[in-house]
């Protein structure tokens, strides 16, 4: 199915998203998360572990890409968090040279308590909007960042696009 995306749609959705990924990033609002649930860890080491326990096991290499972060700072990091028992290492099931990031069980639940404070925000923020306007939206959100990964392997040649 084609549409006829314009210009405008483009710079208007581009913008949203935008707003959306400063939110995310602006380090007062992990101050925030870490002070809403309660839990004692360095605002530098949260982005990082809370990407951990949500996709781990997780590389080094995939972890730093999807932080936009250098390799050598998310090592540095990882390290930090294995010391502190937030997270251990793991080999590779496919390549037993690597090793794979996974939260530990205090790390996960750290992250859950994250997850509480994200959702009493969430409903704060939505508290207005319709149960169908908010599956409208994660339904949507989704396709987007799924139809945003295909092209993105498609335009590397990884993977043919699907219609």
């Amino acid at each position: 199915m084609h549409n006829a995306l314009t210009s405008k749609q483009v710079r208007n959705l581009h913008k949203a998203i935008l707003d959306i990924v400063a939110f995310v990033n602006r380090p007062e609002q992990d101050d925030y998360w870490i002070e809403a649930s309660g839990i004692k860890l360095d605002r530098a080491l949260f982005s990082v572990l809370m990407v951990i326990a949500h996709y781990g096991p997780i590389g080094v290499v995939d972890l730093a890409t999807r932080l936009g972060r250098d390799h050598s700072t998310i090592s540095r990091q990882t390290a930090r968090l294995v010391e502190l028992d937030l997270v251990a290492r793991h080999p590779n099931p496919h390549d037993r040279r690597m090793r794979d990031l996974a939260a530990s069980d205090t790390g996960q639940a750290m992250a859950m308590r994250v997850d509480v404070a994200r959702e009493k925000f969430a409903k704060t923020a939505l508290a207005d909007w319709t149960a169908t306007e908010v599956d409208d939206l994660i339904k949507l959100t989704r396709k987007f960042a799924d139809a945003l990964e295909q092209t993105r392997l498609h335009e590397a040649g990884r993977k043919p696009a699907e219609p």
